[in-house]
């Protein structure tokens, strides 16, 4: 009688992209979660909006180093070992948030959970494009602005209206962390184990030669996209308290996430237009959003501010997508890792630097003031970008 062996039934890497995705959600939403909390934390233990924006800063400059040193570890070691490490780490992070009692825990905070999102972000973009090739690249951008307009609106939501305003969203992140770490193993592996894990940690800063030109004309854009992006998710939600004197933190959070959530609607509308489109349309919007926003600011007008995000979000998603979508095709595969090290150094600078700078002035001009410079510099770095798209052939 011939034995006949029944198949093991193994996961499909068709479940591997959706997993992937609601990973990249939790991380961004927990990395947004201390964002409608900057209020409370302000007005309860009495901190400065420079103190603000060094926490938020903590977070940026840690995340940029794990990028720069981590960021292609998951191709030697495989990507769920260095996905599971990173969801230990930030859930590490997510209770030292909420233990915390000073700024200082609160820095340090950050930059443990800046360290674990590094490091999770290009090993969970690997292996979405590992699960599915033709839908892991709009995934990809889709996933960070569904992930941190969740995580603010569900940390407004919970500190308004639930009990343990300053710590129940860090626990229940905790658990979805912890939970997300469990089922990874249940997963297939989508990378090959290979050596030299040691020497991907050395940063690659390199530009190939056929993208400086472009990459220097791109400046002015990443600039004008991630600084605009670094205030709503440092001072935002003090500055809508500031201005319509509404004191819930949920309306800081909803504010958060119009910006990404149109900031989504403009990656996936936009998806099959050219680069040069995309920029252009791109900052055109964001151009007359952030003029709505502060039209809305000097009128005390929630109802023109919202527009004014939504415009400017739609501005902040497809001046990302349009940047990408020019700069990686003049990248050959051996050189698009340390292009993307460079692009994202630039962008994260972008996105801390400014907000730091702002938090300082916040001190003598108050955020009103504060938000009037910014805007106007955010609207002359987009008209920049616009004059530059004609040179981009």
């Amino acid at each position: 009688m011939t034995h006949v062996q029944s198949p093991v039934m193994r996961p499909s890497l068709a479940s591997v992209t959706p997993f992937y995705a609601s990973t990249m959600v939790a991380f961004l939403a927990a990395s947004a979660a201390p964002t409608p909390l900057y209020r409370l934390y302000h007005e309860q233990w009495d901190l400065s909006p420079l103190t603000l924006t060094t926490i938020f800063s903590a977070y940026v400059v840690s995340l940029l180093f794990a990028l720069l040193t981590a960021g292609r570890l998951s191709d030697h070691v495989g990507r769920r070992p260095v996905i599971f490490g990173a969801l230990l780490l930030d859930s590490t992070a997510l209770a030292l948030f909420a233990g915390a009692g000073t700024a200082g825990t609160l820095i340090f905070a950050r930059l443990v959970q800046g360290l674990a999102t590094g490091a999770a972000t290009t090993a969970m973009a690997a292996a979405m494009l590992d699960g599915d090739k033709h839908r892991g690249p709009l995934i990809n951008g889709l996933s960070p602005m569904f992930g941190m307009a969740a995580g603010s609106v569900a940390s407004g939501a919970l500190a308004a209206y639930a009990p343990w305003p300053l710590h129940l969203i860090y626990l229940v992140l905790i658990v979805v962390m912890l939970t997300q770490a469990g089922l990874i193993w249940t997963l297939p592996e989508t990378a090959s184990v290979r050596s030299g894990a040691l020497a991907s940690l050395r940063p690659n800063l390199a530009v190939p030669h056929k993208a400086k030109r472009l990459l220097a004309l791109l400046v002015p854009s990443i600039i004008a996209v991630w600084g605009l992006g670094g205030f709503y998710l440092s001072l935002m939600p003090s500055l809508v308290r500031s201005v319509t004197g509404i004191q819930s933190p949920l309306l800081g959070g909803i504010v958060v996430s119009v910006l990404m959530l149109s900031g989504a609607a403009a990656i996936f509308s936009l998806r099959h237009c050219t680069g040069q489109v995309i920029l252009a349309i791109g900052m055109s919007l964001m151009i007359v959003g952030v003029g709505a926003l502060l039209g809305g600011v000097a009128e005390r007008s929630l109802a023109v501010m919202a527009i004014g995000s939504a415009l400017a979000g739609f501005g902040f998603g497809a001046g990302f997508l349009g940047g990408l979508r020019l700069l990686m095709p003049l990248a050959e595969p051996q050189e698009r890792a340390a292009l993307m090290s460079v692009f994202y150094l630039v962008s994260y600078l972008a996105f801390c630097i400014p907000a730091v700078a702002a938090g300082f002035l916040a001190q003598a001009l108050g955020l009103v003031g504060v938000i009037q410079i910014y805007g106007a510099a955010v609207i002359a770095l987009g008209l920049s970008a616009l004059a530059v798209v004609r040179l981009m052939k």
